[in-house]
Formats: C-alpha cells, sequence, structure tokens
C-alpha cells in the first residue's frame, strides 16, 4: 500500500510541474501515465488480498 501512495505523489507532484511550467507538458503526460499504474497496482493488490486459500488439516 506504501507503493501506492507514493506512485499517486509522485503523479501529482509530476503533473503539477507539468501543468504549471512552460515546455514541459511531457511531465503532465508522465504523470497521468504514473497515476493509471498506481490505479491498476491497486487493482490487482485488491484482488489478490481478496482470496483467501484455506489449508485442509
Amino acid at each position: 500500500m506504501t507503493l501506492f501512495l507514493i506512485l499517486v505523489i509522485v503523479a501529482m507532484v509530476l503533473g503539477i510541474i507539468g501543468a504549471v511550467a512552460e515546455g514541459l507538458f511531457y511531465l503532465l503526460v508522465i504523470g497521468i501515465v504514473v497515476f493509471v499504474a498506481a490505479l491498476v497496482y491497486l487493482v490487482l493488490h485488491i484482488r489478490r488480498s481478496g482470496r483467501h486459500h484455506r489449508t485442509l488439516r
């Protein structure tokens, strides 16, 4: 879960810099890609943690 938060923070910082700084539009695009990657990571993490394998004794 820490990785998700770090990815979201990085995406926000890159997005803000890309939107504010002139000529750095590519940082905004990279921020969007990182944010989407964070969402995909979160979905995969929730799916994996939802499965509980019980061992038979």
